[in-house]
């Protein structure tokens, strides 16, 4: 399983509404055509942190393909977010690649 961990920034007092949207959207089947297994949301002193588990490493293309092909769920989930959880650096966003964090270890236990 591959995580992809997207970071930006999250009041608490909007927290329950993200939750709200979040668990709309996964009432469908939308998250099984994306091929997510798995979704955490966690916040942190204001920082946001969405965790998809994806079954193999190509998390990033899956969340850029749901982009290019419109679904209006999708569309509509990232609009209603808009408001509520802000950009993590701003100044230097250009695409959704630029919310998503880099792991740099890894550690599993043997089975």
């Amino acid at each position: 399983m591959h995580s992809t961990v997207i970071v930006n920034r999250v009041a608490d007092e909007v927290v329950p509404e993200v939750a709200r949207l979040f668990g709309e959207l996964d009432a469908t089947d939308f998250p099984y055509r994306m091929g997510t297994r798995r979704r955490q949301l966690f916040s942190y002193h204001g920082v946001y942190f969405h965790i998809q588990d994806f079954p193999s490493e190509n998390g990033t293309a899956v969340i850029d393909q749901a982009w290019k092909q419109a679904d209006p769920r999708f569309v509509k989930i990232c609009a209603d977010l808009d408001p509520l959880v802000k950009k993590y650096a701003p100044e230097r966003w250009r695409s959704t690649a630029d919310q998503i964090a880099h792991r740099f270890y890894l550690w599993e236990a043997s089975a």
